[in-house]
């Protein structure tokens, strides 16, 4: 009972009028990953697009976390795994709910780009992954636009938190 009374009053804070205008970045962020990937999905011919010395689009399929760290064959392992995101996600909207103006852009930057990828798990059981990085023979892992966004996120807390005066 405690907790939906919780659950309602939340919601209350992310329907007010501030928070209406960090949504909109959340969203806009989610649908053009969403953008990126059904194009990807849906267009891709070859092995690997080659588009310089530096950048190839070559679409795989991540089971795993980020970076397809923990990749695994078992089912029970993925779902534990993709539950966990969710609830990581579901904290992060609570952190969102909380943060004061600058912090909601940098959680919406975030949470677009984890929704995102969430998507992808509980739609495709994987998320596609066709950015690789390199140089010569040293390949980044590939990775997808709303890894750029989580990561961008991700700097910006770090950046804000060593300049932070408390």
């Amino acid at each position: 009972m405690i907790f939906f009374k919780f659950l309602e009053e939340r919601k209350k804070d992310f329907f007010k009028k501030k928070n209406f205008y960090y949504s909109i970045i959340l969203i806009i962020i989610f649908f053009f990953d969403r953008f990126t990937k059904i194009n990807i999905i849906n267009n891709f011919n070859e092995k690997t697009y080659y588009i310089n010395d530096f950048l190839n689009l070559e679409l795989v399929w991540n089971i795993g976390i980020g970076f397809g760290f923990f990749s695994t064959n078992s089912s029970l392992y993925y779902n534990l795994i993709t539950l966990l995101i969710g609830l990581v996600i579901f904290a992060l909207f609570y952190v969102f709910l909380l943060s004061e103006n600058f912090d909601k852009i940098i959680y919406s930057i975030i949470l677009g780009g984890a929704l995102g990828n969430f998507y992808d798990r509980l739609t495709y059981k994987a998320v596609p992954d066709f950015i690789d990085m390199h140089y010569n023979n040293f390949h980044w892992f590939v990775f997808n636009v709303a890894d750029i966004f989580i990561t961008i996120g991700i700097i910006a807390l770090l950046i804000k938190g060593f300049f932070r005066k408390n």
